[in-house]
């Protein structure tokens, strides 16, 4: 029962950044460009990676679908802080918020998985070289792919189905900048335990055990690498691996740290920059630090490139 002074909300006011609306137009122009910029650099990947002959190995293939989840979580998120922004707060159904939770929920467990079959990848690559292409064949490769997206899919809509099934009251101004899972809780006037309890259990799949896993086997290609005899050897495996390192420790921590080690209500605002971190920054960050950074990329792009001009030098021509 509702009490006499509680209604039935049906949508959410999300305030946003509303501290900074003074730097408005700054912030928007900063949102906008990093969005662009990201979806046509993960874009890039994926074109490259699809046309490419030179980059049809595994390690990819990782990086295409890696580029296609880091456009999906930033697509789901980006365009509405925009007009959340530019409208100095915005609202949205419950349906729409809780939709938006899911789809967000389902990117970030995704990539999470994939960030493990990466390191997985690396594992097989630097310590079993000589087994690697056998290993890792195509029919590995499709599972290892295929299981990502399924367990990010179905993991995430265990978590929504009971959220949906909530009541939220009044009043129904969430101060944060989309539907997260946090801000949607305290605005329910039904009983969450539960689903606090599911939350803390389904972290274990979603990030502790591949988190462990990611650190356990990086120990094991650290012991392989120094083990390694001569000094560009062990130089050129760690640079394969030591931006992956960086960029699983930064966005495992912020999951931890936001959805599993409790928080205050005071620290909503902390909780925005760490989620912007790996909302917006891993997103920006990823193809730089897997793939532009790669010679194999930089030369298919060159080649790409090369093309583009060469045909424009014979139209022109013509």
């Amino acid at each position: 029962m509702l009490g006499r002074n509680q209604t039935i909300v049906t949508e959410f006011l999300l305030l946003g950044f509303q501290n900074l609306h003074s730097f408005k137009i700054l912030l928007f122009s900063l949102f906008l460009v990093t969005y662009i910029m990201t979806i046509s650099i993960n874009l890039l990947i994926i074109a490259l990676v699809s046309t490419s002959h030179r980059l049809h190995s595994p390690m990819y293939f990782f990086l295409a679908h890696l580029s296609l989840t880091d456009i999906l979580l930033i697509t789901f998120i980006v365009p509405n802080i925009l007009r959340i922004m530019w409208g100095e707060g915005g609202t949205m159904s419950v349906a729409g918020c809780i939709s938006q939770l899911h789809f967000f929920a389902c990117s970030v467990a995704t990539e999470c998985f994939l960030l493990t079959v990466m390191c997985y990848d690396r594992y097989l690559a630097i310590c079993h070289p000589l087994r690697y292409t056998t290993i890792m064949d195509l029919k590995l490769r499709l599972l290892l792919v295929i299981w990502s997206w399924l367990l990010g899919f179905v993991l995430t809509l265990i978590l929504i189905i009971p959220i949906s099934q909530l009541q939220f009251c009044g009043p129904n101004v969430i101060d944060y900048f989309f539907c997260d899972f946090a801000p949607l809780l305290k605005h329910s006037c039904s009983d969450t335990s539960f689903l606090e309890i599911e939350v803390f259990v389904l972290s274990f799949p979603i990030a502790l055990l591949p988190f462990n896993f990611n650190i356990v086997t990086y120990v094991c290609i650290f012991l392989t690498i120094l083990r390694i005899p001569s000094t560009t050897g062990r130089q050129k495996a760690f640079s394969t691996c030591s931006s992956h390192l960086t960029v699983v420790c930064t966005y495992y921590g912020t999951l931890i740290i936001i959805y599993i080690i409790p928080s205050r209500e005071h620290s909503f605002n902390i909780n925005k920059v760490l989620s912007l971190l790996y909302i917006v920054g891993t997103p920006f960050f990823n193809p730089i630090i897997y793939s532009l950074r790669n010679q194999e990329i930089g030369a298919a792009l060159r080649k790409r490139f090369q093309y583009l001009t060469d045909f424009w030098h014979e139209r022109r021509g013509r």
